[in-house]
């Protein structure tokens, strides 16, 4: 699986942003997606994660009632809506596919490249 992220900006504080991650091969269907992030100088974080049959989700404390995942997996695709946005939001996110049940950054399977985030106060 290959993943590819974009989306990312300038955004002033309150504004939203909605992040992208298109995937290729055929059996993306089967994995579950998550997005992480990283500011400068600290380690990444896992922010929202989607089961494979986008039943069920997951939320850092930090982002729950901001942030919304969701997947099309005919698209291949798994998105990041970001709602109200602040500084603490600045930093490069990540996608990340997983067959497996952990959302912890190192039982991913497979890595997009970042898009940066920067949110201006």
């Amino acid at each position: 699986v290959q993943l590819q992220a974009s989306g990312g900006g300038l955004v002033q504080a309150g504004g939203s942003l909605r992040l992208s991650c298109a995937a290729s091969g055929r059996t993306f269907s089967r994995y579950s997606m998550g997005w992480f992030r990283q500011a400068p100088g600290k380690e990444r974080e896992s922010v929202a994660g989607i089961r494979w049959s986008g039943g069920v989700t997951y939320y850092a404390d930090s982002v729950k009632g901001r942030f919304t995942i969701s997947r099309d997996n005919a698209k291949r695709t798994v998105y990041l809506q970001m709602n109200g946005l602040g500084s603490e939001d600045t930093a490069v996110y990540y996608c990340a596919a997983t067959m497996g049940s952990s959302w912890y950054p190192a039982d991913m399977e497979y890595w997009g490249k970042g898009t940066l985030v920067t949110v201006s106060s």
